[in-house]
């Protein structure tokens, strides 16, 4: 179905008109999402074709100056974006004319003047006295303001520039001190009475944000399994620990530049920091932006290049490393050793998928014996995960329907105790990966476990097998809209599988 993006959008339970606006290819791993969604805030359609007119002026500038790349700013525009900020926060003062306004006057009159160490305070060494430190606090307020107004608008400029539009920040925010410190003694002055309050840029001080908080919010929506609660949590805490606070509010983009490099620098390798450290605090951010807790995501464009080298590369298990290992499983007494890796090997499953399995995912379908990897068996990837895969010829004649037979009902590898989550498969990962290593398989390209399915696709490629039912029988993503039509057989999946032949175990 196509989605109308021309209007607002009506929830249909709540009422609330929503903006929706696909973000164009060229755009997404930069924006890092497949689309622009977020509340209206108002059930009013009126206000919201108003609303919806405003972001989309918005939303087509930033996307406009992503596409730009790092620029000069000029003269003009660095004092048109002061100035934008500046009447931001007085619309939202004239809201609340007694609400706080964290500025200080007198440290705001020489805030850049020269100090013995640079015109602001990078790079401290020496203790700094009260002051200093309160010019520096208010640089980084300055700082942080220009930072957002650059993210919200798309802006990638150099450093001097950044410092550029930060000190004409401090003049607005001076001038705007000063008209709100006279307009509380009763003179009024221009700027600050009769206007309509807006969504500010800058919010005036308030209680902060906790990480704790709008990892509350995001598991209430998002209803995630308890793993994946247990490390983003986790992660959220590495976080809070490096910057020094778990106020969300004031996590820049800096900060997470300066984690990814610190990262680095304890060895974790590039794949692990994007995919289990920025991901995660990237979805959290983005859910905190998408419930306007926040103006803009930081994390947003902070990602990791993953140049692995040809050395690195993940690679499948060859005929005769199928064969150490199915040789050796064929000599085990406990049954997740027996018999996962030849599961393995003529399903391409994943490990964790396998070892939680049970007696009644054995079953006939169509008269076809087949392993239904099922969500009431335990937690699956995706939603491609939930598959049936037919028995392929070499399990029957192991003795694996035997085995089944055995268990009578219940897991089938009972021998498996479940990790703290309650799974056997992130036991069983372990166990396998330390046993396959142990008959010599060292080689760093090896996944233990992962590299059976690296080798199904190969055989796949190697005999001829339909693209589309190879990845079907491995639970990967369909690649068109045509794959999503109709179903996918018992039959026709084990007339591809039986091209696959039995791999010989003598040498």
């Amino acid at each position: 179905m196509t989605l109308s993006m021309a209007s607002p959008q009506k929830h249909p339970e709540s009422g609330f008109y929503w903006f929706r606006k696909r973000v164009p290819e060229d755009l997404r791993a930069i924006i890092g999402k497949r689309e622009e969604r977020f509340s209206l805030q108002t059930r009013d359609p009126v206000e919201a074709k108003r609303l919806h007119a405003l972001k989309l002026v918005e939303i087509d500038e930033r996307w406009s100056n992503l596409r730009r790349g790092q620029r000069k700013l000029s003269s003009d525009e660095i004092a048109q974006e002061a100035r934008a900020i500046g009447d931001q926060i007085r619309r939202q003062l004239s809201a609340d004319p007694h609400q706080p306004l964290a500025w200080d006057i007198e440290v705001g009159a020489q805030l850049w003047h020269e100090n013995g160490r640079g015109t602001y305070y990078s790079d401290i060494s020496q203790p700094l006295n009260p002051g200093e430190r309160a010019k520096l606090d208010q640089q980084g307020t300055c700082l942080a303001i220009a930072d957002e107004r650059l993210a919200a608008k798309g802006i990638s400029t150099d450093p001097d520039d950044r410092l550029r539009l930060a000190q004409a920040v401090s003049i607005e925010m001076q001038r705007v001190a000063q008209e709100h410190r006279a307009f509380l003694r009763g003179v009024p002055q221009n700027g600050l009475v009769n206007l309509t309050p807006q969504t500010p840029l800058l919010r005036v001080p308030s209680p902060p944000l906790t990480f704790k908080a709008v990892i509350d919010g995001w598991l209430a929506e998002k209803k995630p399994i308890e793993k994946t609660e247990y490390t983003w949590r986790r992660v959220m805490s590495q976080l809070g620990a490096f910057v020094g606070h778990d106020d969300i509010r004031r996590i820049r983009a800096d900060d997470l530049v300066a984690w990814k490099a610190a990262l680095l620098g304890q060895g974790l390798k590039a794949k692990t920091i994007r995919d289990g450290k920025l991901a995660p605090v990237r979805a959290i951010l983005q859910w905190a932006t998408d419930n306007r807790m926040l103006d803009v995501n930081p994390g947003a464009r902070i990602n990791i290049d993953l140049k692995a080298r040809s050395s690195e590369k993940r690679r499948g298990y060859t005929d005769d490393e199928a064969r150490t290992i199915l040789r050796a499983a064929r000599q085990e007494k406990e049954a997740h050793r027996r018999w996962t890796p030849w599961v393995c090997a003529y399903t391409g499953a994943r490990i964790a998928e396998i070892c939680q399995l049970r007696v009644e995912d054995i079953k006939q379908i169509d008269d076809i014996w087949c392993i239904a990897f099922a969500a009431e068996a335990g937690s699956l990837k995706n939603v491609n995960s939930e598959r049936v895969v037919p028995l392929h010829l070499a399990l029957k004649n192991e003795g694996f329907l035997k085995f089944v037979r055995s268990v009578r009902k219940g897991p089938l590898f009972t021998d498996l105790a479940p990790d703290r989550f309650g799974s056997r498969g992130g036991t069983g990962a372990k166990i396998l990966s330390q046993w396959i290593r142990s008959l010599g398989l060292t080689d760093t390209r090896i996944s233990p476990n992962h590299s059976w399915r690296h080798r199904l696709k190969t055989l796949g490629r190697r005999h001829g097998l339909a693209v589309d039912i190879l990845d079907a029988m491995t639970g990967h993503g369909r690649k068109t809209v045509a794959d999503t039509y109709g179903e996918f057989p018992p039959a026709a999946m084990l007339r591809e599988l039986s091209k696959i032949p039995e791999l010989s175990l003598e040498k």
